[in-house]
């Protein structure tokens, strides 16, 4: 991906946001300082601070700059405006040219307000988005199905899988119950500590990778599994009762 389309797919991935909200964000929006994204009346009409990546944070300003030309190009020649929110527009009318209220990534076309009569220039569609998403997961060959949400997705799954506690998480994506988030751990396929299956346990490590050690060097075929199973045994054996570790006894039929 390239352009607009790659950077949203990047903001997307790395703060989180649904493909909607990260087209409609307003100069005003982003914090560099504090490193934070002001999401304004996402999902539910509700406002939420997300986190600003620093790995966007000079892709961005070039993104900015790009628009500013274009917003003084549109300047000179009259133009300039966008929409405003609910009835912003007539409690502040110049607002629609401040260069805080400019879309951080405008469309490529204007249009003329059928009410106004003025020349006004829409946000990125978010279709445009979708169409460079499905694009490159198909040259990619990707045979899962890709789509902006997968971003958003994968942000919710990797921190997950990184500890972080999921009142944060749920925060970060703006979900109004934890319920919606707790659905992220069942993505994991590992229940609290983590689940390991237990035909993985049966095998060396080298055979679990596919024949190859974490080192790189090839399996040796003649490793025995006996060590690893009695492993496995003991601890998939032990239980807690009144706080306390027990062990059920059975293992050593398994042994045998």
């Amino acid at each position: 991906m390239e352009g607009p389309s790659h950077l949203i797919a990047r903001l997307l991935y790395g703060s989180g946001l649904r493909v909607s909200e990260a087209c409609a964000l307003r100069m005003k929006d982003l914090d560099f300082d504090r490193r934070e994204i002001l999401v304004r009346a996402g999902k539910g009409d509700r406002d939420r601070l997300t986190m600003l990546p620093d790995a966007l944070i000079a892709p961005l300003r070039e993104q900015i700059e790009q628009a500013r030309v274009l917003h003084r190009r549109e300047l000179a020649a009259g133009r300039g405006h966008v929409m405003l929110p609910g009835a912003f527009h007539r409690k502040t009318p110049n607002a629609a040219t401040d260069w805080r209220w400019q879309w951080v990534f405008p469309a490529t076309r204007g249009y003329r307000d059928p009410a106004t009569k003025r020349w006004v220039r829409h946000h990125l569609h978010a279709s445009v988005v979708h169409r460079a998403v499905t694009d490159a997961a198909r040259r990619v060959g990707i045979a899962q199905r890709v789509t902006c949400h997968t971003f958003r997705h994968s942000f919710a799954t990797h921190l997950l899988e990184a500890g972080y506690d999921i009142r944060t998480i749920q925060e970060l994506l703006g979900h109004r119950d934890v319920s919606t988030t707790m659905i992220y751990t069942h993505v994991l396929n590992r229940g609290g500590r983590g689940v390991r299956s237990p035909v993985d346990a049966l095998e060396p490590e080298e055979t679990a990778r596919g024949g190859v050690s974490a080192t790189g060097r090839a399996a040796d075929p003649a490793a025995s599994t006996r060590p690893m199973l009695a492993g496995y045994v003991n601890s998939a054996t032990r239980r807690v009762i009144d706080g306390r570790m027990h062990r059920t006894g059975w293992h050593k039929d398994l042994r045998r």
